[in-house]
């Protein structure tokens, strides 16, 4: 360790002996403020202008008021052309009266270093590199290539020899040079924070021990007034830092270095201990983990001929998920079972995040199908995390209601009006314009066959739709009353308007209950003679439609539902739409428009 230090004051005594030009501060604002005015080529400058513009910079920085001579100006303007500072400013006089610089682009700003700085700098270098195997100065590791490579740059004009990982776009990085002082001083700031789940932003008195890095991305570790355990802060959360008195609270100098030694990135779970997490690696992604290891603790336990196993002791973090995933099918956790599960459905909802797309060229066939055949179905329209937020909806419903064994739930949409959140996402909305304009909703019912329930219906077409009032109208007939609700068969143009969703929560195929079909029998509303000879002379689809998708069929296609032959539930969401309104003085009982489906 004495090497150490004494290498470190080597290097000290070598950077005070780089020579520097002494020039005062005064001086260098007037240097700049000339630089900016003979920068700006859209006006003259005289040297009457440059002397006032010195003087309100002075005045302005240095709350000088005397102003500034004539002869200090000349002599400026001398020291900018010579090579004293370096600058060689290529001032120049035109009209005997105005200054300018002859090169449009130059600026003292922007002069290289010289062949000495670049010298000095190189002799800094190699004094750096003593310090890189020492523990102490492992931070020195990148900073001496980035150093290495600025030289070489300004040196030979040629490209970057090293290309260094950055995010020009990263916010916080302003804090932490303020972060660094408090912490150099042992002071607290006054922090205004919002995180990326609080509506609205939090101040909190800060008492910080330590700033950390982890992927480009800035945190600050420390303790508030109002939690005395440590806490982590994301520098492009913060929003604010001011000044503040409260004295700083001590920190246990132990817990503190020791803090992140069980986890891979940044999220720690005080209280939490260690996991040992066994893991499959493949042949040929093994050494990039031999060779970087996940963890410190990272341990090989077995080789065979299907690849390795290693182990490593974390805790369970967001970090450690986004590593395994990141190393997609060339790993595989073995143990615990409750992390490997949680990888299996991290995986099985990316696959659904590309499994649930539809194609432009199937939604520009879509009506054309739909017209001819009076039905589609199209699966994977919601993914498997939606369909199950759906049905815990429903069932939260059922239980705080007390209707566990109801078959269905009328009017859905206004019992549970979270379910529209999920119903109707991106793709629903897609599909909703591929069929038409204008639309908006007529019913929305829950149909739940139990795996007990071993009904069926018989073929039937659905031709009654449901009104708020009864009225004596032409083409209206079949009058009933249900509940609040009126029921009446309308005109065929009136039918012919609407379509149905059938939105599944469950697989549904005919051992279920899934609907049968005759595929275009919905041109026309037949009698029982023609049904029965259609149902004689033709065999039905079945349709199946998996978990998530949607059956979409016009309300008059001759359909039946099968006695269910397993035990397996089938959840349907029946959503009738159309774009036809009623006669005067009649309204559907559920009209709701679709562009304010949230407001249910």
């Amino acid at each position: 360790m004495c090497a150490v230090f004494l290498r470190s004051r080597k290097l000290f005594h070598f950077l005070s002996k780089i020579p520097a030009v002494p020039v005062n501060r005064n001086a260098l604002i007037r240097y700049k403020t000339i630089d900016n005015c003979l920068r700006n080529r859209y006006r003259d400058w005289t040297l009457d202008d440059l002397i006032e513009a010195c003087s309100d910079a002075l005045y302005e920085y240095e709350g000088i008021d005397k102003g500034v001579s004539r002869r200090t100006v000349q002599m400026d303007i001398q020291m900018m052309r010579s090579e004293k500072l370096g600058y060689s400013a290529p001032i120049i006089v035109r009209d005997k009266k105005y200054y300018a610089y002859e090169d449009p682009d130059y600026s003292i700003t922007n002069i290289p270093l010289t062949d000495q700085d670049l010298g000095k700098l190189s002799e800094v270098v190699d004094i750096l590199k003593q310090f890189k195997g020492f523990n102490h100065f492992q931070d020195l590791g990148g900073m001496v290539e980035r150093l290495e490579d600025k030289i070489h740059v300004s040196k030979t004009k040629e490209r970057p020899l090293i290309s260094f990982e950055k995010n020009e776009n990263l916010k916080g990085l302003e804090f932490i040079d303020r972060l660094f002082q408090l912490l150099s001083k042992k002071e607290t700031t006054r922090m205004t924070y919002q995180s990326f789940k609080a509506r609205n932003p939090y101040t909190y008195t800060l008492h910080p021990a330590m700033l950390k890095e982890y992927r480009n991305r800035w945190f600050v570790l420390g303790k508030t007034d109002e939690n005395k355990r440590f806490q982590l802060f994301a520098l492009d959360r913060i929003m604010k830092l001011e000044k503040c008195e409260t004295p700083l609270l001590p920190f246990n100098e132990v817990e503190l270095e020791t803090y992140f030694d069980n986890v891979i990135g940044v999220s720690v779970s005080q209280g939490l201990d260690a996991e040992e997490i066994v893991i499959w690696v493949d042949h040929q992604h093994a050494p990039y983990l031999f060779t970087k290891p996940l963890h410190h603790s990272q341990k090989l336990i077995e080789k065979n001929n299907n690849g390795y196993i290693i182990s490593i002791k974390v805790q369970l973090n967001f970090e450690l998920e986004r590593e395994i995933l990141g190393y997609g099918d060339r790993v595989k956790i073995l143990s615990p079972v409750k992390f490997r599960n949680a990888i299996k459905q991290k995986l099985r909802d990316a696959m659904d995040l590309y499994e649930t797309e539809l194609s432009s060229k199937m939604l520009v066939n879509l009506p054309r199908i739909i017209r001819h055949k009076g039905c589609s179905v199209l699966n994977k329209v919601y993914s498997t995390r939606e369909v199950n937020r759906m049905n815990k909806c429903i069932k939260d419903f059922r239980k705080k209601s007390g209707t566990d064994h109801n078959f269905a739930i009328r009017r859905l949409l206004q019992e549970i009006p979270q379910l529209s959140d999920y119903i109707f996402n991106a793709r629903l909305e897609k599909v909703l314009e591929a069929i038409g304009s204008n639309l908006f909703l007529v019913k929305a019912i829950l149909f739940d066959k139990a795996p007990d329930d071993n009904w069926y219906v018989t073929w039937h077409q659905d031709k009654t739709i449901a009104v708020d009032k009864k009225m004596d109208l032409d083409g209206y007939s079949g009058w009933t009353k249900k509940e609040d609700a009126f029921g009446v068969i309308p005109p065929f143009d009136v039918l012919n308007q609407i379509f149905t969703l059938r939105i599944h929560l469950d697989d549904t195929d005919e051992r279920n209950g899934a609907l049968k079909i005759y595929p275009s029998s919905h041109k026309k509303i037949f009698s029982d003679d023609e049904k029965g000879l259609l149902i004689d002379n033709s065999l039905p689809q079945s349709i199946d439609v998996l978990a998530g998708g949607l059956h979409i069929m016009k309300p008059l296609l001759l359909h039946a539902s099968a006695k269910s032959t397993v035990q397996r539930r089938r959840r349907v969401m029946h959503l009738e739409f159309t774009s036809q309104e009623l006669p005067s003085g009649l309204n559907w009982s559920e009209r709701m428009e679709v562009n304010s489906r949230k407001d249910f």
